[in-house]
């Protein structure tokens, strides 16, 4: 195996365990928690489903507007969107860990797909770890109202592993949101959010031990039903 497969294995194992901590009042940051009720005589029976149902704990936005519909497995054409993405293939998109990760679809440009939950982030945090299969376009996240820079730092089989440092919320209160940008089919699947005490590599680290080398791939064009 080329050491660059071996180090990048070995990092994801290492922040995951270093991850591995309380995560202050935050709730179902894996999204395993999901357990989908479809909405009777919708259109897109059976696919719609509640967001609190689906996403317990977090809450759903298309450009700043709550909702309270979205769909399991049936992501959208056309449409800014959420997708909560469960067992099973989801036109080319599966859980990234366990049975649920999020699909962020950010399709139609100066749009946004976003989740957010408020909770209290652990004293002694240093970095927020999540897994994504990233889209074609960015994603935003943010503590509170500030836009938080994120960078690659490992990878896995079918994901990459990010890291941001938000020390500066340590024992804070806050608002964390994941935001998809409007693009042209700018889908980020989300996973496996923690807080850790550990401080994330910088970039320069990163590339020269060439971890995170999933950072600029893309996820393949589907077809959907919105």
């Amino acid at each position: 195996m080329k050491i660059q497969s071996l180090i990048a294995a070995a990092s994801v194992v290492l922040f995951a365990a270093l991850s591995a901590q309380a995560q202050g009042t935050f709730q179902n940051l894996n999204f395993e928690q999901a357990d989908p009720v479809i909405v009777v005589g919708s259109p897109y029976y059976p696919y719609e489903v509640t967001a609190a149902s689906a996403l317990p704990y977090w809450t759903v936005t298309i450009d700043g507007v709550q909702q309270s519909q979205i769909t399991e497995n049936d992501p959208s054409l056309g449409a800014t969107w959420v997708m909560v993405v469960g067992p099973g293939d989801a036109f080319g998109y599966a859980p990234i860990d366990g049975n649920y990760s999020v699909l962020l679809q950010g399709i139609v440009p100066g749009s946004t797909a976003s989740i957010s939950q408020t909770g209290l982030i652990p004293t002694g945090t240093q970095s927020l770890l999540f897994e994504a299969q990233p889209g074609i376009g960015p994603m935003d996240v943010l503590i509170g109202s500030q836009v938080v820079p994120f960078a690659a730092v490992g990878s896995g089989a079918n994901y990459t592993l990010y890291g941001a440092n938000i020390s500066a919320w340590a024992g804070d209160t806050e608002e964390l949101t994941f935001s998809a940008l409007g693009g042209s089919y700018n889908n980020w699947n989300v996973d496996d959010i923690s807080f850790s005490p550990t401080s994330v590599p910088e970039p320069s680290i990163v590339a020269l031990t060439a971890i995170g080398g999933l950072l600029f791939g893309t996820r393949k064009w589907f077809a959907g039903r919105r």
